[in-house]
């Protein structure tokens, strides 16, 4: 894919996306953020702008989004996935789909709680489909860091069942500030997934603002 990839955020007015959308404008990318209100898809854009080096951001209805991408972000709540992936599906045959969904269950988040396909990316992928690419990744990074300029002490774990796929959403890592790591196949993503629970009981216990995971032994990434 030459030059910067044009990516859509389904979710894009949530905290996660907004943090994303607000990292990867200020790298260049032309970014899309997709609700199920395009009015609100495009408030949440117009706050971004500020940030953009490149092509202003801006909103439209999930569909519209999706189908104007050439990689799909998902950053909605566990509770909301199915449809919102129902809602898309016919717009992203073919493409990339990066899922960012954690299958948080209130009110025991800070417990690991997998759904019947192991993880929320299989979910993912057996929803969309076997002609969608689906990478799974940004499980474990605070979202309110991310709608900041301060460096994040944390590496995001990516997942993938092809390793160029996985290779380019190493790649957004970096343009959003931080170290990707190949982390193995789809199925893997159930450890990142689970982690985050693991996460937020860290959080609790010992009253940190947003603590994060770094892979050691890995130099010149």
């Amino acid at each position: 894919m030459a030059g910067k990839a044009t990516i859509a955020i389904i979710g894009g007015t949530g905290a996660l996306g907004a943090g994303l959308g607000r990292r990867l404008v200020g790298a260049g990318h032309a970014v899309l953020i997709g609700s199920r209100s395009a009015a609100k898809a495009e408030d949440a854009a117009s706050t971004l702008a500020a940030n953009a080096t490149g092509t202003r951001p801006r909103g439209a209805a999930n569909a519209e989004a999706a189908k104007s991408a050439d990689i799909v972000f998902v950053t909605v709540p566990w509770a909301s996935h199915a449809a919102i992936l129902d809602e898309i599906a016919p717009h992203v045959a073919g493409q990339l789909v990066v899922d960012t969904t954690v299958p948080l269950v209130p009110p025991r988040v800070a417990r690991a709680q997998m759904p019947p396909e192991g993880s929320a990316a299989l979910a993912t992928q057996r929803r969309l489909g076997t002609g969608v690419r689906v990478v799974s990744a940004f499980h474990n990074v605070a979202a309110h860091k991310l709608q900041t300029d301060e460096a994040i002490d944390c590496d995001v774990l990516v997942f993938g069942d092809d390793p160029k796929d996985r290779e380019a959403v190493v790649g957004l890592a970096r343009d959003a500030g931080l170290r990707g790591i190949h982390a193995g196949a789809l199925a893997n993503s159930v450890a990142a997934e689970a982690l985050t629970s693991v996460l937020i009981g860290i959080n609790r216990a010992y009253k940190v603002d947003g603590a994060g995971i770094r892979i050691t032994g890995i130099n010149g990434t």
